[in-house]
């Protein structure tokens, strides 16, 4: 044996892992991930409490994620359903002949206290009538079958005047979830025996036609723009939860560094920490989703709801969610990793840092911008394409952008900030210590604020687009109905019945047809046409200025329009013999059935009705002209409500279906708002509001974290005679100086992308203060997030937290 040379132990004394070399590559990082998993699992309460403030936050935001992976499914099954129950209708026009299978229907509806409720009168030609989905036998004349919200509805004895409304039918069934959209839908389907055709009724062989238009070039964008807005805060908010814990975990690897363990051992353990709680942050948030599924059919929300059914994510939406949300959770916690040096005797979080580079962040944003700018015009055209994954990615990275602007501008921010009050001093130097974890807990707010601040700009520049003015005049009358058969009579007994009807003042009731000049004379080939206006002297007297009147008189009204008034002279000739039969055009076989347009009459100046429209024509008294040879007439009353009777428009809704159920009844509005724009605006509205709710508990449990790991340090501080009210404003400065420059931030790259997405619309800005009423929820949500805050600091600044084992 030669000198310096260690012999060799005997074999039945050598260590069974003598010479075994330590794990290396893929072995290597599954050693230390479960490594980190056992520390997260057996480290007590303190590990547990990270872990499960990990798991909550982790699962708010997978709740989220898999709710949002449900719409596509939830839209198409309520649309599918919608679909299956639309009347089928050829596309040659031509109705089926009447048969054993063959229905009449006719849709009807009515409102309830602002609520809607949409059915249809179902008549059979033959012993086996098709049946709309839902239905097991076809309702009698005089029965009706109900959808479960509109049958606890009526039988809500607080819901009197809806159950007088139908007191003419006998509910005997309930509709099947296959014939609703919505578990909440209130709709119903009446028996009759009485339908024509002259009541606007149709017949059909079945049920099932899409009738959808296909969706604005214009509100796609938008709608991409909303997905982008509400699931990019979302995705920080993940990011941010994996973080929680990061002093006390760090002290721990400091731990194990002094036992031996490698830099890079020690942070794949913590990224097993970090994939245990996304892990378990997984199987939390679907709890949440499935608890969100049961209440989806519960809770109208905005008169959105849905079966539970229907919220089934994507398969491939959810293998995205299960494998991301682990693999970004280790993503992030090995990237916060590379600024911390954790060595054996501690953190080494002090001393000179290194400022945060600027080029990178400002990069995003700008990237953003260029996608968009490039990604061309959106053309309202029919068969036009909106660029989805280019302004998906352009709004994305610009959102991304700020919020990794955001660490950078606080930290340049408070680190200049010097002197002032004590709780401002506390603030300020605990901002100067962990900017960055200031900066995590509002970026979700930032990026929330500066995309809604982008919508509410593309909001209001197509606002014009899809909310139409329709000059209405809802001081003259508050609603309208309408019959599709002209009857003298039955015009008159609504002025008569609505007018002795309690809460109303005014009623205007007409009759309506087309008549047209007799002979052959055609003009393009168009026989002269023209409308032919019943009523009273003092309803004509809200459609025209005809001065004196009495019962047999009649009026030639004339608008503005030379040309137009050029085509009712056609036919209306004073003297001469009108047409007040079926139009020849449509039913050459029709014979002509003529009444002579007296001698004395005079032509009269038009004025608005309360619709808004200009009635042109002849205008007559029901002395003048008899009613019951008129073809395809049409009989409409407007009805002025009293403001003080809250309970009018029940009230006339019921008298009218007392008179016919087939009337309609309309509620007058002087702005017409596109239905695709508004259930976009609801869905966003929706989806703002369980974001910014997320937002809002991302920043409770953050601030509630950050207590937590300075409870000692608190503790102390109160020992030493700091005051609590110091203690509480610093809380609040320390949460308000974040979130001032992250709304300030928000606001700038809000504007500039709201900018680029109007101009991507060839629109021009009409709004640049829409981000008043953000920035003021953003101030709200500060106040509320350091008032919850108070109770847990006052529970960490007991004198027992300076207690140690």
């Amino acid at each position: 044996m030669s000198l310096g040379t260690r012999p060799e132990a005997p074999a039945e004394h050598r260590s069974p892992h003598a010479g075994d070399t330590a794990p290396t590559g893929v072995r290597a990082w599954l050693r230390d991930l479960a490594m980190g998993i056992r520390f997260a699992v057996g480290g007590g309460r303190e590990g547990w409490t990270r872990t499960i403030l990990t798991a909550v936050g982790v699962g708010l935001g997978v709740a989220l994620l898999l709710g949002a992976a449900s719409v596509p499914n939830l839209l198409q099954n309520r649309d599918d359903r919608s679909y299956a129950r639309t009347p089928y209708a050829s596309m040659d026009m031509k109705p089926p002949k009447a048969g054993d299978s063959t229905v009449l229907v006719r849709d009807t509806g009515t409102q309830f206290h602002g609520r809607t409720a949409t059915g249809m009168f179902l008549q059979a030609d033959g012993d086996r009538p098709v049946l709309p989905p839902g239905l097991d036998t076809m309702p009698a004349p005089g029965e009706m079958v109900v959808s479960p919200a509109l049958r606890d509805l009526l039988d809500d004895p607080a819901n009197k005047l809806l159950k007088e409304r139908f007191s003419d039918f006998r509910v005997v069934g309930t509709i099947g979830d296959a014939g609703l959209v919505s578990p909440l839908e209130l709709y119903y389907y009446a028996g009759a025996d009485k339908l024509t055709g002259a009541d606007g009724a149709h017949r059909l062989a079945r049920f099932g036609q899409d009738n959808s238009l296909p969706l604005d070039p214009f509100l796609m964008a938008l709608v991409v723009l909303i997905c982008v807005v509400l699931l990019t805060p979302v995705a920080i908010f993940i990011g941010t939860a994996v973080r929680f814990g990061g002093d006390r975990r760090d002290r721990r690897l400091a731990a194990l560094r002094l036992v031996g363990a490698g830099a890079r051992t020690v942070r794949r353990i913590a990224a097993g920490e970090a994939l245990f709680g996304a892990l378990l942050g997984l199987a939390v948030g679907a709890v949440f989703f499935l608890l969100l599924r049961r209440l989806v059919g519960v809770v109208d929300l905005t008169n959105v709801s849905a079966f539970p059914s229907d919220m089934a994510p994507e398969p491939g939406l959810v293998a995205l969610v299960a494998v991301a949300v682990p693999v970004c959770a280790v993503l992030v916690t090995l990237i916060s990793l590379r600024s911390v040096a954790i060595e054996p005797l501690g953190v080494v979080r002090g001393g000179k840092r290194r400022e945060r580079r600027l080029w990178w962040r400002v990069l995003l944003p700008l990237a953003g911008i260029g996608i968009l700018l490039t990604s061309g015009r959106v053309d309202r055209s029919i068969g036009s394409t909106v660029n989805v994954p280019a302004i998906a990615a352009g709004s994305a990275l610009t959102l991304i952008g700020l919020s990794a602007l955001l660490p950078w501008l606080v930290e340049a921010v408070v680190g200049r900030l010097r002197g002032g009050p004590v709780p401002w001093q506390l603030a300020i130097r605990r901002l100067q210590l962990t900017s960055g974890t200031a900066a995590r807990a509002v970026s979700g707010i930032t990026v929330a604020v500066a995309g809604a601040v982008a919508l509410q700009m593309m909001f209001a520049s197509m606002h014009d687009d899809f909310n139409q003015a329709t000059g209405q005049d809802t001081s003259r009358a508050q609603l309208t109905v309408r019959s599709v058969s002209g009857s003298g009579p039955l015009a008159q007994r609504m002025i008569d019945d609505f007018t002795g009807t309690e809460g109303v003042t005014k009623v205007i009731g007409t009759v309506q047809a087309y008549v047209t000049r007799p002979g052959n004379t055609k003009v393009n080939d168009i026989t002269p046409t023209t409308q032919l206006t019943i009523g009273t002297c003092a309803t004509l007297r809200e459609l025209a200025d005809i001065g004196s009147c009495k019962d047999g008189d009649t009026f030639v009204s004339h608008t503005k329009d030379r040309k137009m008034n050029t085509w009712v002279d056609t036919t209306a000739r004073p003297g001469k013999p009108i047409n007040i039969g079926e139009d020849p055009d449509f039913d050459k076989d029709a014979k002509p059935v003529l009444w002579t347009l007296p001698k004395d009459t005079r032509t009269v100046s038009a004025r608005p009705n309360p619709s808004g429209s200009k009635i042109d024509g002849i205008l007559a008294t029901p002395a003048a002209v008899d009613i019951g040879k008129l073809s395809d007439a049409t009989t409409t009353s407007w009805v002025k409500l009293d403001p003080k009777e809250p309970e009018a428009e029940e009230h006339v809704r019921n008298a009218a279906a007392h008179i016919s159920p087939l009337l309609g009844v309309d509620s007058m509005k002087a702005v017409d708002r596109d239905k695709q724009y508004a259930s976009i605006a609801r869905g966003l509205q929706i989806g703002a509001s369980v974001t910014m709710a997320l937002i809002a508990a991302s920043m409770l449990v953050s601030m509630i974290e950050q207590l937590r790991e300075r409870k000692r340090l608190l503790a102390a501080l109160t020992a030493f005679g700091t005051r609590r009210s110091s203690m509480a404003w610093s809380l609040l400065w320390q949460t308000a100086v974040p979130v001032v420059l992250g709304l300030a931030l928000a606001v700038a790259g809000g504007l500039g992308l709201g900018v680029v997405m109007t101009r991507m619309i060839s629109k021009e800005v009409t709004d640049w203060w829409s981000f008043l009423p953000l920035t003021g929820v953003g101030a709200g949500m500060v106040v509320a997030v350091t008032l919850l805050s108070l109770p847990p600091l006052r529970r960490m600044m007991r004198p027992d937290g300076l207690r140690t084992e």
